[in-house]
């Protein structure tokens, strides 16, 4: 079958922000105004296409990133009347709505991995809100071009230029406006194009006509300031028209070339605005996305390493290199089973392929894939370099698997995720619970990256951990809905870590066992060095002249970090440590693995001791905005559960309270906040740092975790 759309027309992008500034809404206007949907699914009323989850239904909440691909001619120009001519000027746009919620941020983490572009939405009210700050920087680390949309310019409250203003004081300078909006809150009634210097209007029942009209008068002197200011902030960004800027000889299509290949390099961010709700708006930052954001041949090729030789390797989006993909997403779908979600960075694949899965060297054959529309899916033959999709019945992938050409081995960089902030006990309610609870547990540990599962060494109990209370309290929502397990659960506990202070020198570890026939011998000498925190663990093998053959030192390694699961102060995993391995012996009859790996274990466990050990806790950036009277409630409140308050912002009627606080303080805090507030509050959290828990609530802790081992 040959590729219908060319890789030059292929859009892969995201849709990212903070909780409620209208993603979903958008994407259902995108879906309606690109034919997908015959009717538009609203939020409020739990009819959307993404939000497809009950879950996500009941709450009005994205909790798991979805995929649809739709298609897109640019509204300015003439609309085709056959469907050769559609097709011909259309662009295949693949768009990943992610949640807006910090509990579920690792599904907006593992979809910016894999997409080219990104629509970041803000709300006209609010502007930039703490979780736009922390997407945006994912979208950095990714190093992924973006454009603006403002939204909600009809609610009260709205104001373009004060959201422009938090842009650039909180994310970036090079966010500039490619159109402006007329009138704002009720009197919203439209936009100018800057670019085209024309007023646009949406009309028809859902906003699906778009009119173009010359700039009235009165707005005029309006229209040029920002236009001028759009045009010298793309001189400033791009070489190519800053000549044609000053010679005065451009004219549409060199401004829309010019955006282009600044946007695709960071320097400019183009700015839309409108109101999704009210239909206004989205067909323009449709056009931008086509316009502006790069295709899979616009950006570097994608780097990787051959696992084989352990070389760098390359893979240009193109169909006639070598077949690679990234699995970026697990679900589990009742009636087909697994569904792997993919994206193609080279090569083609079919179904019936054989694959190589890289990650871990097994050999793959690919039954049926797909194009998919959220929980909708359309089966294909075969897809293309730049496509996302997904493999039907794919049981043995695992999110960040590599999949390529077995005789091309490529291995590209694994998706790292946060480590887990929440522990919950479950149990099940019968025995016939029992049996599969085990199953829908890892069916729900595969979806999610950060979803752990544990058993309590000293009572046997399951533990489930994630991000937030929120996401444990979907996951048993789940179990109970899709898998039909009943389970009861216990309440939240802490994640603590334990580190140690201080380096210490010389620690020996050494296992000796003699009796009858062959011995088993281990001996390792380490250092032990705190590292920053956050840094995890680092091993480093300083063994000279053969000291400790070579093959004994991964069990080393894995003695100490198997040791590290369990602390000395209270039985919490270590955390932020290095260790050095330079000396030891070994005998060469007795020593083997298990004797190296307990001698490691041992040097670790001794070693903490004698490092001055602590107790670590994960401190939540907090969020806090309310009615100016209830501000002396409060920051009182907040004194009480050890918070540091950095900031209190004031707003008209509101005062937005930034803070740093200790999880451990935070549990069912919404709860409180609406009795402090008489409902009117609101509070954002998510994860910062761990901090060194005071002496008195250490011991307090501790005591705690002696009457639960008992």
């Amino acid at each position: 079958m040959p590729r219908l759309y060319p890789i030059e027309k292929i859009r892969n992008i995201g849709i990212i922000a903070h909780i409620d500034a209208g993603k979903t809404t958008t994407t259902e206007r995108i879906l309606y105004y690109t034919g997908i949907s015959h009717k538009i699914g609203e939020v409020h009323e739990g009819t959307t296409v993404t939000d497809w989850m009950p879950q996500e239904r009941e709450r009005g909440i994205t909790i798991t990133a979805a995929a649809v691909t739709c298609f897109w001619t640019q509204s300015y120009l003439k609309q085709a009347e056959t469907k050769e001519e559609r097709i011909k000027g259309e662009y295949k746009i693949n768009i990943i709505d992610t949640p807006g919620h910090i509990d579920f941020t690792a599904e907006v983490e593992r979809s910016l991995r894999v997409l080219d572009g990104a629509m970041v939405l803000f709300d006209a009210v609010q502007g930039v809100e703490a979780q736009s700050e922390t997407v945006w920087h994912q979208a950095d680390k990714y190093k992924v071009p973006r454009i603006c949309f403002i939204n909600k310019m009809d609610k009260i409250g709205a104001d373009f230029e004060d959201a422009l203003e938090s842009i650039y004081e909180k994310l970036t300078r090079n966010a500039v406006p490619v159109c402006i909006p007329m009138g704002k809150e009720e009197n919203f009634r439209g936009v100018i194009d800057l670019i085209t210097m024309k007023e646009v209007y949406f009309e028809g029942e859902k906003g699906e006509k778009v009119f173009y009209k010359e700039i009235d008068s009165s707005l005029e002197d309006y229209a040029k300031k920002w236009r001028n200011h759009m045009l010298e902030k793309l001189a400033e960004s791009d070489e190519i028209f800053m000549d044609k800027y000053f010679s005065g000889n451009f004219n549409e299509e060199d401004i829309r070339k010019a955006i282009r290949r600044a946007c695709i390099n960071y320097l400019f961010i183009p700015v839309y605005c409108g109101s999704a709700l009210d239909n206004k708006g989205v067909q323009l930052v449709l056009d931008g996305v086509v316009d502006f954001l790069p295709s899979p041949v616009d950006l570097p090729p994608v780097k990787g390493t051959n696992p084989i030789t352990g070389s760098e390797e390359v893979r240009k989006a193109d169909d006639n290199e070598p077949f690679s993909a990234l699995i970026f997403k697990i679900m589990i779908d009742p009636h087909v089973g697994t569904l792997s979600y993919f994206r193609i960075y080279s090569g083609t694949l079919k179904s019936g392929n054989t694959v190589l899965n890289s990650s871990t060297g097994e050999i793959y054959r690919i039954g049926r894939i797909a194009r998919m529309y959220a929980n909708h899916r359309e089966e294909v033959e075969e897809m293309f370099a730049g496509d996302i999709g997904a493999i039907v019945g794919g049981k043995d992938l695992k999110t960040g698997d590599t999949i390529c050409d077995p005789k091309n081995p490529i291995i590209f960089e694994k998706i790292k995720f946060a480590e887990p902030v929440v522990w919950m006990k479950v149990e099940p309610k019968t025995k016939a619970d029992q049996e599969k609870m085990g199953l829908a547990l890892k069916a729900l540990a595969d979806e999610d990256p950060t979803f752990k599962i544990a058993v309590n060494p000293e009572t046997g109990d399951t533990l489930i951990g994630g991000m937030g209370e929120l996401q444990l309290e979907i996951m048993v929502d789940r179990l109970k809905r899709e898998f039909k397990v009943d389970v009861n659960i216990g309440k939240p506990q802490v994640a603590y870590k334990e580190t140690i202070t201080q380096v210490v020198e010389k620690v020996e570890g050494k296992y000796i066992r003699q009796s009858g026939g062959r011995g088993q011998y281990g001996h390792v000498i380490i250092r032990l060095e705190p590292l920053e925190r956050g840094k995890g663990f680092e091993f480093v093998n300083a063994i000279k002249g053969g000291i400790i053959p070579d093959n004994f030192i991964p069990a080393i390694e894995k003695g100490i970090k198997e040791a590290m699961e369990k602390g000395v102060i209270a039985s919490y995993p270590v955390t932020d440590i290095k260790i050095i391995l330079y000396d030891g012996s070994y005998h060469e009859v007795d020593s083997s693995d298990i004797a190296f790996k307990i001698a490691g274990a041992i040097a670790l466990q001794e070693g903490v001791k004698q490092g001055n050990p602590v107790l670590l806790e994960p401190i939540m950036k907090v969020e806090i905005t309310v009615p100016s009277e209830f501000i002396g409630n409060i920051t009182g409140d907040l004194s009480s559960r050890r918070a540091r308050i950095e900031e209190v912002i004031d707003e008209e009627k509101v005062k937005i309270i930034h803070a740093k606080v200790p999880l451990a303080e935070m549990f069912g805090y919404a709860t409180i906040l609406r009795s402090l507030t008489q409902g009117r509050g609101l509070f954002y959290m998510e994860f910062s740092h761990y901090e060194i828990v005071p002496p008195q609530i250490r011991e307090d802790i501790i005591r705690l975790r002696n009457n639960v081992k008992t």
